[in-house]
């Protein structure tokens, strides 16, 4: 591996923890001597990076740092194109259009024989039964949990009952048949999923709803048993 590359995966290694990681659990990772760990910080830290920690305590990686050149491994490349795929088939229009512009933007900036490796992937999505016809309100509903602002749905149920929800909407679920909408139902008092294929109208409302949507995603997953992706 050249030092050049080493850098870039140290900056990665440090961008996925958010407290204080040890210089022994880095050089372990990179494969290097401490004494290497240690030049490298110092590197990256006279280039620009807001590395802050010292040996013995670890370091962290603070907000603001960019790397000027984006680089991938085959790998990485392939894993971007296959998702990219995988969202223009699966995801909303809207979504499968922003998939393309963003691995657009990625190949105009990689190498030569990086963009090379994006045009000529092998790796495809497989055909299967097409998906819930494209809802219109996807967006509006994305928009939603990401602001963390409350829904109202006109929904219909397995029963073809038909109600009207007030939903905390905090995460959606794409699935080869269907979209999923995870929500806290004030209803019902309760977590709840809402199929998008099933919801004959949705309004947003102004109003936050009173908890952060990450503290609910994670104590819907520790319900449900579903590991953090």
């Amino acid at each position: 591996m050249s030092r050049s590359q080493r850098l870039l995966d140290l900056i990665q290694i440090l961008r996925r923890h958010r407290y204080p990681v040890t210089g022994a659990l880095l050089a372990d990772e990179l494969k290097i001597s401490l004494r290497t760990l240690y030049r490298d910080i110092v590197s990256l830290q006279e280039q620009g990076a807001h590395i802050e920690g010292e040996a013995g305590l670890g370091y962290v990686l603070r907000s603001g740092y960019m790397l000027p050149p984006l680089m991938f491994s085959e790998e990485e490349i392939e894993a971007l194109v296959l998702g990219s795929r995988w969202v223009a088939k699966r995801g909303d229009s809207r979504l499968a259009a922003a998939a393309r512009n963003a691995l657009a933007k990625i190949s105009a900036v990689v190498p030569t024989e990086l963009r090379d490796a994006s045009d000529q992937s092998a790796l495809l999505v497989g055909p299967g039964t097409p998906i819930a016809a494209d809802h219109p309100e996807l967006p509006l509903i994305r928009k939603a949990i990401r602001s963390e602002h409350k829904l109202v749905l006109t929904y219909l149920d397995l029963k073809g009952l038909q109600s009207q929800r007030t939903i905390w909407p905090f995460a959606l679920g794409f699935f080869d048949h269907a979209r999923v909408v995870v929500a806290w139902c004030e209803l019902r008092a309760g977590f709840r999923h809402f199929r998008t294929d099933r919801i004959l109208a949705v309004e947003s409302l102004e109003q936050r709803y009173p908890r952060r949507r990450q503290v609910m995603l994670k104590e819907w997953r520790e319900r449900e048993g579903i590991a953090a992706q």
